[in-house]
């Protein structure tokens, strides 16, 4: 009986979100932009890198899931616009655009389109809710979009710096130190995920026989 409580509360809770008004749904955005902003201040840094290692990643991830295809996405542009604009809640307390223009600028845009892509994925396919599909999809958002326009930017920026690297150098330097952290980050929000999502349509999936 239970059991049957939680999947019937899960699936009200994502239709109701789905059926939300836009006002309602700027809340939530708002919502998860200043948790991304408080996961940003659990960094370490690593030896040789000037990218630190941080929560973001995180709450990007669970952003997309709870607000869907377009307002996780919309929750992480508000979180890069607001810390582009002064307010100091990148990693470290930092903000303004001089830092997205740092080492570390790529990885923020990649925080922005992980999201729209985890989000579109989410909400338009419901065999991605089970926990083995988001963890594949989790993986591709993360190393192949946030990874992928970091380590862009990050080798141009230490172009300009006059400290050029050369491929192998780049991984080591923005990559590989981060492998294992950040699969262990997915492993548990592809979990919390696969359990919070009904595995029902609430919307207009497009796997679902008519």
């Amino acid at each position: 009986m239970y059991i049957h409580k939680y999947k019937y509360a899960r699936y009200a809770f994502f239709k109701w979100r789905y059926q939300l008004e836009a006002y309602n749904k700027v809340i939530l955005a708002v919502s998860f932009a200043c948790i991304t902003a408080l996961m940003a201040q659990v960094r370490f840094y690593l030896p040789g890198s000037p990218v630190p290692l941080t929560g973001q990643t995180f709450a990007v991830l669970l952003s997309a899931v709870v607000l869907g295809k377009w307002w996780g996405g919309i929750s992480q542009s508000m979180y890069l616009g607001i810390g582009l604009a002064g307010v100091p809640w990148f990693a470290g307390m930092n903000g303004g655009f001089t830092y997205l223009a740092g080492p570390t600028g790529g990885y923020l845009i990649g925080f922005v389109l992980a999201a729209f892509f985890l989000g579109y994925c989410v909400d338009n396919y419901v065999r991605s809710r089970r926990y083995w599909a988001m963890f594949a999809l989790m993986l591709c958002a993360n190393f192949g979009i946030v990874f992928g326009l970091g380590l862009l930017q990050l080798y141009g920026w230490l172009s300009l710096s006059k400290m050029p690297v050369d491929f192998w150098g780049l991984l080591l330097m923005g990559f590989i130190p981060f492998i294992i952290g950040d699969i262990v980050k997915i492993a548990v929000a592809a979990g919390i995920a696969s359990s919070i999502m009904p595995k029902q349509a609430y919307a207009n999936e497009t796997d679902v026989i008519k």
